[in-house]
C-alpha cells in the first residue's frame, strides 16, 4: 500500500553543498493518465558523475529531467524501478525496469516507441532532452542483466558506456595520431574503464598505445595495483612526463589547474585534448588560452546517437557487451559495495563523494 507523502532529495543549483529532502505527495493509479506509469524507485548508483551531472546541470539541461521548484535540483542516478501501477496496455504491474531516474521514491513516466526490450519516456519536459537518457530497459529482456550484479551495473554500466564510446572515438580518429593516452582522475570509474578498454584491444588494433594515468598521490598505490595503466605519476609528477611524446588528454578531473600544466608541459606534441568529467567540480576553469589543441567536450549521448545511425543500435550494443563482460569480472575482484538507506545516510553519501571522500574502490548504492 502506497504511502500518502515521500520526499525526494534535492540540492542547490548554485551551492551543491546545500542539500535537503523535499516533501512531496506520492501519487497513486488515479493519478495517472491514460497511457502512463508509475515507477517506484528502488536502489540507485551514486558515483562521482552524478556530481559531473550536478556541476554542468545547466549546460547540460541534466535539470530539466526531473524538475523541481528552483532553486533546488534533483540530481539524475542510475538504477532500478518497478512499475507499481499502469494505464498502459502493453506495461504491466511489476515490471522491472533500469534507466534514469530521480532521488525519489516514484517517478511518473509516459512511455512510447515500445519494443520488446525497452521503451522511451514521451513526457512533454523530456522530449528536448538526449534520448540516450529518456530509454529504460525491461530487465526480463536484458541481456546484460543479472539478478545478482545489479549493484555493478547501476554503477558501472552508464560510466562504461561513456568509456566505450570514448574508445571508439579515439580508434575512429586512429588515435589522433599519438602514442600515449593520458588519463586524469585515472582512479574514477569511467577512466578506469576507458584503460581496460584501450589495453583489451591494444594487440587487435596493433597499436603500440602507452596508456598513463595522472591520479592523487593518495590513489596512486590504488590505480597501480590494478595493472590497467603502463604509467602511473601524481599530478605533481606531470613535468617528469616525456614532452616530446606524441599525446591525447582525456580530462576526467575537470581540474582546470592540472589541464593547463598538460596542455603547457606537451604543447607542441599534444595532438588532442578531450573534457569529459568533472570530479574535481570545484576546480573547473583555466580552459581558455592554452597552448596546443582546444579542449573539446565529449557528449557521450550525441556520440552514441551519431554512431548508432552509422551502425545500428543493435550492432553499437553489441560491440559494448563484447568489452562489458570481461570488464565487470575485473571490476567485481577488486570493489567493495555499500548501501544507504534513509536521509541522512543519503545526505553524507552525497557530501561525502561531493566532497571527493569516497574511496575509488567503493561502490555507493543507494536505496530510495
Amino acid at each position: 500500500m502506497l504511502n500518502s507523502a515521500g520526499d525526494c532529495f534535492v540540492v542547490n543549483q548554485n551551492d551543491l553543498h546545500d542539500c535537503q529532502q523535499l516533501h512531496q505527495p506520492l501519487l497513486k493509479e488515479a493519478d495517472l493518465n491514460e497511457g502512463e506509469v508509475l515507477l517506484a524507485v528502488d536502489r540507485v548508483a551514486f558515483t562521482a558523475n552524478n556530481i559531473t551531472y550536478a556541476a554542468l546541470g545547466k549546460r547540460f539541461q541534466y535539470w530539466d529531467f526531473f524538475p523541481v521548484a528552483e532553486p533546488w535540483g534533483q540530481i539524475p542516478v542510475w538504477g532500478f524501478a518497478d512499475v507499481i501501477a499502469s494505464k498502459h496496455p502493453s506495461i504491466t504491474k511489476g515490471t522491472r525496469v533500469y534507466g534514469y531516474l530521480p532521488m525519489a521514491p516514484q517517478l511518473k513516466v509516459q512511455p512510447g516507441d515500445l519494443t520488446d526490450n525497452a521503451f522511451t519516456d514521451k513526457s512533454i519536459h523530456r522530449t528536448h532532452l538526449a534520448l540516450a537518457y529518456n530509454q529504460y530497459q525491461f530487465t526480463a529482456r536484458d541481456p546484460a542483466y543479472r539478478k545478482e550484479t545489479e549493484a555493478l551495473q547501476m554503477l558501472l554500466r552508464p560510466l562504461l558506456i561513456t568509456s566505450f564510446l570514448l574508445d571508439d572515438y579515439l580508434a575512429e580518429n586512429d588515435f589522433f595520431a599519438a602514442d600515449q593516452i593520458i588519463l586524469t582522475s585515472a582512479s574514477s570509474k569511467t577512466a578506469l574503464g576507458l584503460a581496460f578498454m584501450l589495453q583489451h584491444q591494444r594487440a587487435k588494433r596493433g597499436k603500440p598505445l602507452t596508456i598513463t594515468a595522472l591520479t592523487s598521490n593518495s590513489n596512486l598505490e590504488f590505480v597501480r595495483n590494478l595493472g590497467y595503466y603502463d604509467k602511473v605519476v601524481s599530478y605533481d609528477q606531470i613535468g617528469d612526463l616525456d614532452a616530446s611524446q606524441p599525446s591525447v588528454s582525456v580530462d576526467f578531473a575537470g581540474n582546470g589547474t592540472v589541464l593547463a600544466q598538460v596542455h603547457k608541459h606537451f604543447a607542441d606534441n599534444l595532438r588532442f585534448s578531450s573534457l569529459v568529467g568533472a570530479a574535481h567540480w570545484d576546480q573547473r576553469g583555466a580552459e581558455k588560452d592554452l597552448p596546443g589543441p582546444a579542449p573539446q567536450v565529449f557528449f557521450a549521448p550525441g556520440y552514441w546517437e551519431a554512431r548508432a545511425k552509422e551502425l545500428g543500435a543493435a550492432a553499437l550494443m553489441t560491440r559494448f557487451a563484447s568489452l562489458w563482460q570481461p570488464l565487470v569480472g575485473s571490476v567485481s575482484k577488486w570493489m567493495d559495495i555499500s548501501e544507504l538507506a534513509g536521509e541522512q545516510a543519503i545526505k553524507q553519501g552525497y557530501l561525502n563523494t561531493l566532497d571527493g571522500k569516497v574511496s575509488p574502490q567503493q561502490g555507493v548504492i543507494m536505496r530510495m
